[in-house]
């Protein structure tokens, strides 16, 4: 069956670094557009960043350009976020996905792992 699980979250003081990662299972995962999102107590999911299938591209939200980094290892089918200079704002628990949309057909694929929490404290 498909699996994601995140590790890597903690309690960190502001300004330092996280590498949080992500063990995918039970799909192709070099297929997929992978991406971390978050969510803040009170707050909506969002994205952080993505990460095209093959590593071709990436995306960062706004908060986390200049600070974070995407990547993806399609041998070991792992997903990381490497986080630098964190900041209390940061504080959320943080969800990987996997995406996929077949072209030509109606299929979709979206699976979600169970999430790390980040705590940033001042």
């Amino acid at each position: 069956q498909v699996q994601l699980v995140e590790s890597g979250g903690g309690l960190v003081q502001a300004g330092s670094s996280l590498r949080l990662s992500c063990a995918a299972s039970g799909f192709t995962f070099s297929s997929y557009v992978m991406s971390w999102y978050r969510q803040a107590p009170g707050k909506e999911r969002e994205l952080v960043a993505a990460i095209a299938s093959g590593g071709g591209s990436t995306n960062y939200a706004d908060s986390a350009k200049g600070r974070f980094t995407i990547s993806r290892d399609d041998v070991k089918n792992t997903l990381y976020l490497q986080m630098n200079s964190l900041k209390p704002e940061d504080t959320a628990v943080y969800y990987c996905n996997a995406y996929r949309s077949i072209s030509g057909s109606n299929r979709r694929y979206n699976y979600w792992g169970q999430g790390t929490q980040v705590i940033v404290s001042s």
